[in-house]
């Protein structure tokens, strides 16, 4: 299952793509104000030319659990994104991507917000073939 995953910020929306086998996290460049007009329609094409079959977006959660001052801004863009897809859009609990991005030496290439989203993809992959296994 090809998924995508989105790392959201308003000026910045991190991304990341897995292979079909969903095995493999792939940062991808990120979309520009993905709140506005433009933003979004790129963010809707790019599920459509990746044909992601899931969209997983980042859950900005304090390191309490609790829902932080960005979470509701998140949760209204994963429903806005829910309403243009025909695939489902999932949230997933995004604490400590960034800093785990931010220690990455991987792609020099890829954004911070980018290599964030490859490691949210890469957790929800782990999670979900653990579930599978048992």
């Amino acid at each position: 299952m090809r998924v995508l995953a989105l790392d959201y910020g308003s000026a910045r929306c991190g991304a990341a793509v897995s292979d079909p086998t969903g095995t493999l996290a792939t940062p991808l460049e990120p979309v520009l104000r993905p709140g506005t007009r433009k933003g979004f329609a790129r963010v809707v094409a790019l599920a459509g030319e990746l044909e992601a079959e899931r969209v997983l977006i980042g859950l900005p959660l304090s390191l309490s659990g609790a829902d932080s001052a960005q979470t509701a801004e998140t949760r209204a863009f994963a429903a806005r994104l829910a309403g243009r897809l025909t695939v489902p859009v999932e949230l997933h609990d995004e604490r400590f991507t960034t800093l785990l991005a931010s220690r990455d030496p991987g792609d020099p290439v890829a954004s911070e917000d980018s290599r964030a989203a490859a490691h949210l993809l890469e957790g929800w992959l782990a999670t979900r073939s653990t579930r599978e296994a048992g």
